[in-house]
């Protein structure tokens, strides 16, 4: 990754999610020959994903993200690209990634009222929660129904929190984020970055 800007975005990713899961993995995928997909599980079980300008070889890479982050850190503006992934982790990553097609456009939703729900979430989780943080209970509760295009698509606080997390969304009370959904997968298209979370309805709302 050269350049300042796309070495900048790779240690924003891995910083928000490292928040999330101290030790999270990234997965680097080819996504053409100019562009990346850096992929992370978020610790709230929710996958973000983010594309930027680079390449990697192989084809699909997984790494410790913070090796990598170190390696951007120590080096920002290295006119190289380089960035030292460590060892490969391969048997870290568990499951297949998502589509790269196939998903049905449903509904947009405002990112505010997502970013709310987080922080109202966050209150209900210092409550009921332990030393673990929130309980699956909640974190599985649905918080929002998207519908259109013949469907509709519970949203859970997973998903907000993660949201919230990564930082994918603008500010601004009118910045929306996108679903879309296949057969298994909800997909949430934010302005810097986009959130996948298996199709899997949640106990009951939150709000």
């Amino acid at each position: 990754m050269a350049g300042e800007a796309p070495r900048s975005n790779f240690a924003a990713f891995a910083t928000r999610l490292l928040r999330t899961d101290d030790s999270a993995v990234l997965r680097l995928r080819r996504r053409d020959e100019e562009r990346v997909e850096v992929w992370g599980r978020t610790g709230f079980g929710v996958l973000a994903m983010r594309v930027l300008t680079g390449t990697v070889a192989p084809e699909s890479v997984v790494c410790s993200a913070l090796t990598a982050l170190d390696s951007i850190r120590s080096a920002p503006s290295d006119p190289t690209g380089y960035v030292d992934v460590g060892f490969a982790l391969d048997s870290a990553w568990r499951g297949a990634l998502p589509p790269r097609a196939g998903f049905s456009p449903v509904d947009s939703v405002p990112a505010q009222a997502l970013r709310e729900v987080a922080a109202r979430g966050v209150e209900v989780g210092r409550e009921t929660g332990g030393p673990a943080g929130p309980p699956p209970s909640l974190l599985d509760s649905e918080v929002a129904s998207v519908t259109g295009g013949g469907a509709t698509v519970p949203l859970t606080l997973r998903t907000a929190f993660a949201l919230e997390a990564m930082g994918f969304a603008a500010d601004g009370p009118e910045e929306p984020v996108r679903v879309s959904t296949t057969a298994t997968w909800v997909r949430i298209d934010a302005r810097y970055g986009s959130l996948y979370q298996r199709r899997e309805a949640g106990p009951g709302l939150l709000v």
